[in-house]
């Protein structure tokens, strides 16, 4: 299965979400390689880190430009391959959704974010067109941990406007935990944070769910 992450704003989230679910594919027994195509090189500096850890190892390539036909060709001898595109329009973010199975899309509750997916549904609109498939999932990041805040609920009622894109029951908090895993190449469910562990297993278990 391919999992593409993508967005139109950096920020979001995108590449700390992504070696997240790669920790938990990898932990739970799937075969997981991690293709960073965003050029800040976030995700493969993580996968790095995690060489000197006794953890599940995920093989991490970088591919830049037209990357569907490699995407094609790990998806055949992989469980997961899992992409870190950039959080902008790119040619790596097109190229991959004409490959990708599945495209889940980190927002943060704040209208600068939402803003952006009038553009991003018309890609995915494109998209669609090659690739008949694509399965779009939102998934809402950074949220405020604070049950007082409604902006989590607000930002679920404007993506509603949007039928493309499935929203997740799924909420990543923004949590310090997520941030100290970031930087030690491990993901949170290898930590000790019940609440950040739920959050990513639930995403994972949405996920396979939509992709079946």
């Amino acid at each position: 299965m391919i999992i593409l992450l993508g967005s139109q704003k950096g920020g979001c989230g995108k590449s700390t979400t992504a070696v997240n679910l790669c920790a938990e594919l990898a932990r739970t027994g799937g075969d997981v390689v991690l293709v960073d195509a965003d050029r800040q090189e976030t995700a493969a500096r993580w996968a790095q880190d995690r060489e000197s850890r006794d953890v599940p190892q995920i093989l991490c390539l970088q591919k830049y430009e037209n990357i569907r036909d490699t995407l094609r060709g790990l998806d055949k001898g992989s469980n997961f391959v899992v992409v870190d595109a950039a959080g902008r329009d790119s040619r790596e973010l097109r190229t991959a959704m004409t490959a990708a199975h599945l495209l889940l899309v980190p927002f943060r509750p704040s209208q600068p974010d939402l803003d952006t997916l009038p553009a991003l549904q018309e890609i995915i609109t494109g998209a669609k067109d090659i690739n008949e498939g694509l399965k779009v999932l939102g998934v809402l990041t950074m949220a405020p941990t604070n049950p007082n805040v409604n902006e989590a609920s607000e930002a679920r009622d404007c993506l509603a406007e949007f039928p493309d894109i499935h929203a997740l029951r799924s909420v990543i908090r923004d949590r310090k935990v997520y941030r100290d895993a970031m930087s030690e190449g491990l993901g949170v469910v290898e930590m000790d944070n019940g609440k950040a562990r739920a959050e990513i297993q639930l995403l994972v278990e949405e996920i396979l769910t939509h992709g079946r």
